[in-house]
């Protein structure tokens, strides 16, 4: 399963930084040649970069790419250093559920209910929000798709 979340997930985080590229290619264009920059290709960038922001880091945290700080990890021994694993992986996924899911999901609900549109793409922002909870759910995922989790140490 985790192959196929990595295939779709990376194919989509690809599609996402052509339509960027596009866009400030775009703006950057019609800044220079036409004279004014299109007013929605500075915002489309933005939320594109939010929605590469977030998904790449439901990504990196899928391929172990994280950012880590291993300080205690090399001083333990294996049944130690799974147990770490899995209290780093809980931690992880508590503050995906509360911050991002949870979280993500309110400010998206809120969002909605307000009927707050962007000014220049005329779009609801709630869509531009949905990317939060969707990448805190694939970060869960994740982490309950850990092979170092899964495995048990050996027992030398």
């Amino acid at each position: 399963m985790k192959e196929k979340l990595d295939k779709w997930l990376g194919r989509f985080l690809v599609i996402l930084m052509a339509l960027m590229t596009i866009d400030v290619l775009w703006g950057v264009f019609t800044r220079y040649v036409v004279g004014s920059q299109a007013s929605w290709s500075e915002e489309l960038a933005r939320y594109l970069m939010i929605w590469l922001a977030l998904l790449g880091a439901a990504y990196a945290s899928g391929q172990g790419a994280h950012l880590a700080i291993d300080l205690l990890k090399p001083r333990l021994d294996t049944k130690n250093v799974s147990r770490v694993n899995l209290l780093i992986s809980v931690l992880v996924c508590a503050f995906s559920l509360c911050v991002l899911v949870i979280g993500g999901g309110r400010l998206m609900y809120v969002t909605h209910k307000l009927g707050q549109m962007s000014p220049a793409l005329n779009i609801p922002k709630s869509y531009v929000y949905v990317v939060i909870p969707v990448a805190g759910i694939l970060i869960i995922i994740y982490q309950f798709l850990r092979r170092d989790l899964i495995t048990k140490p050996s027992t030398a």
